[in-house]
């Protein structure tokens, strides 16, 4: 997997999971206290220097889900 594919796969999981919660972007970067802007950018796939492992973390408390889920492969349309 090139890593490329691997921030498409965690931006993925991460929308995914912050729509079955029902939080927007906004509140999600809220939470966090990051940018809209970053989990907007994650979420397209347009971070290009990576996420740290910090603020997944938080975003993985923050939806009540397990920091490995962002990393599991899924069939995407």
């Amino acid at each position: 997997m090139q890593e490329n594919e691997f921030y498409n796969m965690i931006g993925k999981n991460v929308k995914k999971y912050r729509n079955i919660r029902n939080i927007t972007q906004e509140k999600l970067a809220e939470f966090i206290d990051v940018s809209t802007s970053l989990i907007s950018n994650l979420e397209c796939n347009k971070i290009n220097q990576g996420i740290s492992i910090n603020t997944l973390y938080k975003i993985s408390i923050v939806l009540d889900v397990p920091i490995s889920k962002f990393m599991e492969s899924d069939d995407y349309e």
